[in-house]
């Protein structure tokens, strides 16, 4: 019998938008995602999908749109902090507030892969900083970003219905990244833990900049399989997502529907 799985292959890393990009290329509808995020109720942003090239590569863009975003790289919309931060003006969600709003998703399914993803990430944050969990906080805006590439990528995810899950090495770069704690080294101290963690591997490039993002390796980290790629196997269906990230190597995460014998 054959079995239908996926396999991400990270010649440029993986992120969150990616990610859902490169499903969506799949051929999973749009409305599956607004279906879905409609039912968390939360204002303040708008999702954007379309075409988008890569290095002369048509692929599937997905992005989210919060009007005066500050800029922090993906992923990196954490702190941790502790219960005398009392003048901060800006909104703080800690896991529990997020798992509320993750509550509200019908689909136990994609609310049950939402949580796993989102766990992965504070305890990686968490270690990173020596704080307990319930300590690691979310900004207001990514936790809005967060949220949204995560129960989008769940939803796409889910309606697949695959039996395994393949990747490739995870392809990093080298430089630093700017976070809310300042600039911090790549690959970020976040998605060291979480790859530290999982059985995935990690394939360090000249290229600088950041292609593994936390989101991305968490995401990574809670669907692999953890088994090697099979040797052969059927091509069915091709997804190529991209990222906002200009490289050298196209910033392409490149997904396959496989058939094994």
């Amino acid at each position: 019998m054959n079995r239908k799985s996926l396999y991400f292959e990270c010649f440029s890393g993986i992120s969150g938008d990616m990610a859902v990009a490169a499903l969506l290329d799949l051929g999973i509808k749009e409305s599956v995602i607004r279906n879905t995020l409609e039912q968390l109720e939360l204002p303040g942003y708008e999702i954007e999908i379309g075409r988008a090239g890569k290095n002369g590569i048509d692929t599937c863009h997905f992005d989210v749109l919060i009007p005066q975003q500050p800029h922090y790289d993906e992923g990196h919309g954490f702190r941790c902090e502790t219960h005398n931060h009392t003048h901060e003006k800006h909104i703080h969600r800690n896991l529990q507030d997020i798992t509320a709003i993750l509550d509200k998703l019908q689909d136990p399914a994609i609310r049950e892969l939402s949580l796993e993803i989102f766990k992965c990430i504070a305890a990686a944050e968490a270690k990173a900083h020596n704080k307990p969990v319930e300590d690691v906080h979310f900004h207001e805006v990514g936790a809005i970003d967060s949220i949204v590439d995560v129960v989008s990528f769940a939803a796409c995810f889910t309606s697949l219905s695959v039996d395994r899950v393949y990747f490739s090495p995870l392809y990093e770069g080298y430089g630093h990244v700017h976070c809310q704690h300042g600039i911090l080294p790549v690959p970020a101290p976040a998605t060291l833990n979480i790859l530290s963690n999982s059985p995935l591997h990690i394939h360090l490039t000249d290229t600088e900049g950041e292609m593994i993002t936390p989101t991305g390796a968490a995401i990574a980290s809670t669907i692999s399989s953890g088994l090697p790629v099979p040797e052969q196997f059927r091509i069915q269906k091709i997804g190529m997502g991209s990222g906002k990230k200009e490289f050298a190597r196209a910033n392409i995460l490149r997904v396959m529907m496989i058939d094994e014998d």
